[in-house]
């Protein structure tokens, strides 16, 4: 949950929707990333126009990082947090609902199940995952 949800005092909402839809929450813990730990966690987007906005807007206050299981767990994450931009969401998803705007947009979700991997190990040491 990104800055915004956090500001918002939306963790619990987004949290209840998470699991409601059948995720299993295996990690969570609320931090304040770093400008060196925005950066790292979203190079893949550096020297694109938006990755120092993104870097700012990522250190700007508490992120709640959660780890979740559940069989099909990208396309069904993806599906329940809807598009990137909230004006083109789909009704009751997530950002729809919540989201200000294409760069305030309340979560983060893996586009892979291998970049799911790579970003829970971001966060999370193994002995913090159940």
């Amino acid at each position: 949950m990104k800055p915004d949800c956090v500001r918002k005092n939306l963790q619990g909402e987004v949290l209840a929707r998470i699991q409601q839809a059948g995720f299993t929450v295996v990690g969570m813990k609320q931090i304040n990333m770093t400008k060196a730990m925005a950066e790292g966690f979203y190079a893949v987007h550096k020297g694109r126009p938006f990755f120092d906005g993104l870097v700012e807007f990522m250190t700007s206050g508490a992120c709640v990082p959660v780890a979740l299981e559940k069989d099909n767990a990208v396309a069904d994450y993806r599906t329940l947090i809807g598009a990137t931009d909230p004006k083109d969401a789909a009704p009751g998803t997530i950002r729809k609902d919540f989201a200000d705007n294409k760069g305030e947009n309340i979560v983060h979700g893996s586009d892979s199940a291998e970049n799911g991997i790579i970003e829970v190990s971001y966060f999370f040491a193994q002995t913090e995952l159940l």
